[in-house]
């Protein structure tokens, strides 16, 4: 490069932007044009297909969350009435079992000469409103916390279910259902009870229907009868529910109506603690008292305490004496040697002498004694035996002796009449002549009485 040349910069060497915009497409080479194309075609179906996959995503995810939800489940809404909505808000769980299959959708005031407070309606999903049934299901509204309260349905497993998918049909012809039985036999069944005229229960729902008991159920001259073929597929909702007034199932539209159940309702938590302290109150005075009771014994006590105390210092020179007594009778001997002064032994010695003296000539004398008894009970004896024999051989004798008596008796009551010694028997002879004249005046009147028996009658 020589040194007076200048360097002029190539400034077309690149296309400037709008002149890369005015290119147009034909100007570029065919094989460009077909790499261009194939580009755009790859670019295409890659946001095809990222479109699909994003929309099938999408679709999925909406899919599980509508699922988990339970947008695809039959729900059946129910309703029920209580005292209080206290602690019940729209959006509250319903529990059945410990689950939660549904939740609160209204609560409302009833009018004011309605006599029912509030109606709660709430739906329950598939398959918790199966286990709802005629026997035992109830609405428990059960204190859930401090301040709130929740809804639990209890399962029942007596009865009917309330709530049923497979369509019933009212026939208020019975031909009609007559014929269907004729040419279907064993599909159709009862749904509802039926009851004579003594409001008696003779055939219960869910009884198979045939010639014979439908001859029965034409003998009452129902309205209507209500049943159902059990071959029918089961609908995807609730189409009958249970009235408990006629007994029978009735057609049900799950948007416009809703199913009854009664209410078991506890009162709430804070109504439970008022009540507690009204209790607590109304035993309180009875709570002071029996403080004040506590006290007084308390004191009576604390006094009893201190007069013990004097009572135990005033004993305490009685326990030494009674130790002092206690040493002195510990030795052999010494008690009695106490007791008797020094010779009190001697003197025992003595007394117990005399005794064993006595004693043996009391055994000498009460062996003399025994032998003269026997002696004079043998004599005794020997005269006896001397007197029978005498009586054996003399049979006359016992009559001597009674005469003998009886003389001495006279002899006796005579001399009680003698002059000389009447004086000395005067009481006796006083009660003795009493005794004759009163013996002598019953006579007579019985004497009286004879005669005037004897008497012919006037």
């Amino acid at each position: 490069m020589s040194p007076g040349v200048a360097i002029q910069p190539c400034l077309n060497f690149y296309p400037k932007p709008h002149e890369l915009n005015a290119m147009p497409l034909q100007d570029l080479t065919p094989q460009l044009r077909t790499r261009l194309s194939r580009v755009e075609r790859t670019v295409g179906w890659f946001v095809f297909f990222a479109t699909v996959l994003l929309l099938i995503g999408f679709a999925y995810y909406i899919y599980n969350a509508a699922e988990s939800r339970g947008w695809f489940k039959m729900k059946v809404q129910f309703h029920t009435y209580v005292q209080s909505s206290e602690g019940l808000n729209v959006g509250d769980k319903v529990l059945m079992m410990g689950f939660a299959v549904g939740e609160i959708t209204e609560i409302h005031a009833m009018p004011p000469r309605d006599d029912r407070n509030v109606r709660i309606e709430f739906r329950i999903v598939e398959p918790y409103f199966r286990y709802i049934w005629t026997g035992g299901s109830v609405v428990k509204v059960n204190a859930a916390s401090f301040l709130g309260r929740q809804l639990e349905v209890t399962r029942a497993t007596n009865g009917y279910s309330i709530c049923v998918t497979q369509p019933v049909t009212v026939f208020t012809n019975l031909d009609d259902l007559a014929q269907d039985i004729d040419s279907d036999p064993g599909h159709w069944q009862l749904a509802q009870e039926v009851f004579d005229a003594q409001s008696n229960l003779i055939l219960h729902a869910y009884e198979f229907l045939n010639p014979s008991n439908l001859q029965v159920i034409a003998a009452l001259h129902p309205e209507s009868i209500t049943a159902y073929d059990n071959t029918e597929k089961d609908r995807h909702q609730v189409v009958a529910s249970w009235h408990p007034r006629y007994h029978r199932y009735e057609n049900f539209t799950p948007n416009d109506e809703t199913v009854w159940l009664p209410a078991s309702e506890s009162p709430a938590v804070s109504d439970q603690l008022q009540a507690m302290v009204t209790q607590v109150q109304n035993a309180l005075p009875g709570i002071l008292a029996l403080t004040n009771r506590v006290a007084a014994i308390l004191d009576n006590a604390t006094l009893a305490t201190s007069n013990l105390n004097v009572t135990i210092a005033a004993l305490h020179p009685l326990a030494g004496n009674l130790s002092e007594i206690t040493g002195r009778l510990r030795n052999p001997g010494d008690p009695l040697t106490w007791a008797l002064g020094t010779n009190g032994s001697q003197q025992v010695q003595d007394v117990l002498t005399n005794a064993n003296a006595l004693i043996a000539s009391t055994d000498s004398s009460l062996d003399q004694l025994t032998d003269q008894v026997g002696l004079t009970l043998v004599n005794a004896a020997n005269i006896t035996s001397n007197l029978a024999v005498q009586v054996q051989s003399d049979p006359t004798m016992l009559f001597g002796v009674s005469k003998l008596v009886l003389d001495t008796d006279d002899f006796v009551q005579g001399l009680k009449r003698h002059w000389l010694l009447r004086s000395a028997f005067k009481k006796e002879n006083e009660a003795a002549a009493k005794a004759a004249n009163a013996a002598k005046a019953a006579k007579e009147a019985e004497d009286e009485k004879k005669i005037l028996l004897q008497l012919p009658p006037p």
